[in-house]
């Protein structure tokens, strides 16, 4: 193992701190990380930098009424963590709590550094190391920057750019006269209470949003340019409850995970080669439940065939129960512009509003927003290929985690997690400073996320790509990943770094 202390507070001369391993976010997918990498590398020294102020990530920063998972938690979960609530797909406050209560009873609470920003990341061949610039806002809200070196970079930050989300220039939208707000910025202080609210859109937030908002708000709008494939699923999985009550917590969580796997990947197999089925029985039970063909027919069948786009999820058909009652309405229209009462659309029809909730999708951001660069050079992120859905070409030593889009994201994650230990472990198995993968013919690109769906189109172009074969394709399968990531040939495919070939002057040994 190799660090200095840390010298955050110290002179410009003091030696720079040094870990073997840095992970960048503390979400559910660091906490994880921050699991896999002291069992599995218990001699690794690692720390966890979160950029804002407290763990969660996601599940922190959205704070919006009915705010919830549209994956199940026994999935979703840690496979090291039985989830132990009653609701299956839970709410995000519930959530939030869980990834706390496994950092704080495996110690991983201890590793995260809040408040630290990673704003630079330069690999240099000649030390094998990464130098990273890091910006650290204190409680006083003052900011500094310092640096930090280290051996081993693996950013859990998602894809999702917090500081902003996907927000569509409207036109009039000054003279409204009401208040607008954007999901992932909810103001705490916002009271809708007997006011008339419209949604804009008609993706996973949207579809939270308004249920929850109709239950106090005097009616809501869900406005949409066109319809989304929505499924409803029971919030308690009742099969799973009698599991649970004759199993131990273990044995049960791991049961219940296999078979929401198999079922969740059964329904995407079932959507994808027979989508005209597929449709017949989303359409079918939709109609059943909501109880006015019409309004699926027109609101909720879309040209696109499931999974051409993220399916999404509500719970105890809870949407389609408040489109029924009347408390809500699904208007699909295009806007023209804001007026002072409400938003006009292209139609005539001038929706009356005192709230517009404009869930107008999130913003892809690569790494977190951390630029790699290699030896000084930036990396051109869209002409590297990915890795066995973790590592990239042209940058040595590092990884990514990414979740599946049609499955939940934690399957892949922890997946992930285990490669990058497998590879920290051939490493010093073999005396490696540095490992980088490196395809042997040449590769036909793809897309990374292979989705229609609006939030990616817009900025997938920024992402780097997946190969048409082997360990270069992500194949959005789980049971294929789990039976092939931890078993492949890493002399094979990474390309490795002797540490004898590297010079680094200054490390203490201990």
């Amino acid at each position: 193992m190799t660090h200095t202390a840390d010298t955050s507070t110290a002179g410009p001369d003091a030696p720079v701190e040094h870990l073997d391993v840095v992970v960048v976010g503390a979400g559910l997918s660091g906490i994880g990380a921050g699991y896999r990498l002291q069992t599995e590398c218990p001699e690794r020294s690692y720390a966890i930098l979160e950029a804002r102020q407290s763990m969660g990530g996601t599940w922190d920063l959205f704070r919006y009424p009915g705010v919830r998972s549209d994956s199940d938690m026994f999935t979703l979960g840690y496979p090291f963590k039985p989830w132990r609530a009653a609701k299956v797909l839970a709410d995000g406050r519930s959530i939030l709590s869980y990834i706390e209560e496994t950092a704080a009873q495996f110690g991983i609470d201890r590793r995260i550094r809040y408040g630290t920003k990673v704003v630079g990341a330069d690999w240099s061949t000649k030390t094998a190391r990464w130098t990273l610039t890091v910006q650290r806002t204190g409680a006083d809200g003052g900011v500094t920057l310092t640096t930090l070196t280290c051996d081993f970079l693996y950013c859990c930050a998602g894809y999702y750019d917090y500081g902003q989300g996907h927000a569509p220039e409207f036109a009039g939208i000054d003279a409204f006269e009401g208040t607008v707000v954007h999901p992932q910025f909810w103001p705490e202080e916002l009271d809708y209470t007997g006011k008339r609210v419209v949604v804009i859109g008609s993706g996973a937030t949207a579809v939270t949003l308004v249920p929850s908002m109709a239950a106090s708000a005097a009616h809501v709008i869900m406005l949409q340019r066109s319809p989304t494939w929505i499924g409803s699923l029971p919030s308690r999985d009742r099969l799973a409850d009698a599991i649970r009550a004759v199993l131990p917590a273990g044995a049960a969580h791991r049961m219940v995970r296999t078979k929401n796997i198999l079922f969740a990947i059964g329904l995407y197999q079932f959507c994808r080669r027979s989508p005209k089925a597929a449709r017949r029985l989303l359409t079918g039970m939709n109609k059943r439940i909501v109880q006015d063909d019409r309004l699926v027919e027109e609101h909720l069948t879309p040209t696109y065939d499931p999974w051409d786009q993220r399916l999404c999820a509500v719970p105890d058909a809870d949407l389609f129960k408040t489109l029924r009652t009347g408390a809500a309405a699904i208007v699909t229209d295009h806007i023209d512009r804001f007026v002072p009462e409400g938003i006009r659309l292209r139609s005539g029809r001038v929706l009356e509003a005192d709230v517009v909730v404009t869930a107008t999708g999130l913003r892809l951001l690569a790494f977190g927003g951390i630029a790699p660069h290699v030896d000084g050079e930036p990396v051109q992120l869209n002409q590297q290929f990915v890795w066995r859905g973790a590592m990239m070409t042209g940058v040595p030593n590092f990884a990514m985690c990414i979740g599946y889009t049609n499955a939940s994201w934690t399957l892949r994650a922890d997946l992930s997690s285990r490669l990058v230990c497998k590879v920290l472990n051939h490493m010093r198995d073999h005396n490696y400073a540095a490992v980088e993968p490196r395809p042997t013919t040449t590769l036909n690109e793809r897309p990374l996320l292979d989705l229609a769906s609006g939030y990616v189109r817009r900025a997938i172009d920024a992402f780097p790509r997946q190969g048409d074969r082997g360990p270069w394709k992500v194949p959005q399968n789980y049971l294929l990943d789990a039976a092939t990531t931890l078993r492949t040939n890493l002399h094979k495919t990474l390309t490795p770094t002797p540490a004898e070939a590297v010079r680094r002057p200054g490390d203490v040994r201990v």
